[in-house]
Formats: C-alpha cells, sequence, structure tokens
C-alpha cells in the first residue's frame, strides 16, 4: 500500500490521484489540508527525507509526495 501525501488543492496531486485509480494502485491519500495532524505528518516526512531537498531548495511544498511500502520516498507519480 502506497502512502500519498496531497492535496485536492494542489491539480498536480488531483491528476496523480486520478492516474493511481486508473491504474488501480492501493493506497492511501493523506489530505494535509484536511487536518493538523495530517500536516504535521507531512511536514516531518519532509523534514526528514532527502527526497524533498531540491523541492525546499526551490522554494516548493513537496506535494504529490508518495511512500512505497519499503519505506521509500519519491514525489514521482509515474516511478510507482
Amino acid at each position: 500500500m502506497i502512502t500519498f501525501y496531497g492535496s485536492n488543492l494542489c491539480p498536480d496531486c488531483r491528476a496523480a490521484l486520478a492516474q493511481l485509480h486508473q491504474k488501480g494502485t492501493p493506497h492511501n491519500f493523506v489530505e494535509i489540508t484536511a487536518s493538523l495532524d495530517n500536516l504535521k505528518a507531512f511536514l516531518n516526512l519532509r523534514d526528514s527525507s532527502d527526497a524533498f531537498a531540491g523541492v525546499k531548495a526551490a522554494g516548493g511544498i513537496g506535494i504529490p509526495a508518495f511512500v512505497r511500502e519499503d519505506g521509500t520516498v519519491t514525489l514521482d507519480p509515474d516511478a510507482l
């Protein structure tokens, strides 16, 4: 099961969510703008994973973000 951190406010996240649904990829969507707990979980991931280094340096948020079952993180839905 992939954990997908994103927001329905983000067009890239909506496109990635549609892509996962089309492919039938099992996932748990964590809407980071729905609650402070969800936002905190995402920020903890972003602050602890090197996968976000480039995005943070460019001033980006880092969504959509995906955590595979083995714990690896990718920001590319095509890499799933």
